[in-house]
């Protein structure tokens, strides 16, 4: 009498029709994405609008002492000033844009006192958002 075996259970998962149910999604996929538009978003209009920020107002103290301006908003080019003519000219350009900083940039080989007094000038005059300026070291 012969002795049938059973054939032996294979317990793997046979994952080829899967990859190829993938690679046709991923044809379709790639087909129709160029044909889909994008959504055109209408925006509604408000009468208050936000202002991009100022550029900062530089105020340049040169190795000799010597002070100048530059609005960046303007010409972008340093103009010389005096002590006295540099609180009035700040002043009024921050009438037209209240919140525009003012930053101090300084020669290193000056004395820290004259920046000091530059920026305590600005400060008595009533000019707001006065910062100091430095490059990071590399």
């Amino acid at each position: 009498m012969a002795i049938r075996r059973r054939p032996r259970l294979v317990s793997q998962i046979n994952v080829v029709p899967y990859i190829d149910v993938m690679l046709v999604l991923l044809v379709i996929f790639m087909v129709t994405a160029p044909m889909i538009t994008p959504g055109i978003v209408n925006l509604p209009s408000v009468g208050n609008v936000n202002n991009p920020p100022a550029e900062p107002i530089e105020v340049q103290i040169a190795a000799n002492g010597s002070i100048s301006v530059i609005d960046h908003d303007i010409s972008g080019h340093a103009r010389p000033v005096s002590r006295k003519e540099l609180a009035e000219v700040i002043r009024t350009k921050q009438q037209d844009k209240p919140q525009q900083a003012v930053i101090i940039t300084a020669d290193k080989e000056i004395k820290y006192d004259l920046v000091l007094k530059t920026m305590d000038l600005l400060i008595q005059s009533r000019v707001e958002n006065v910062g100091l300026l430095a490059l990071p070291k590399s």
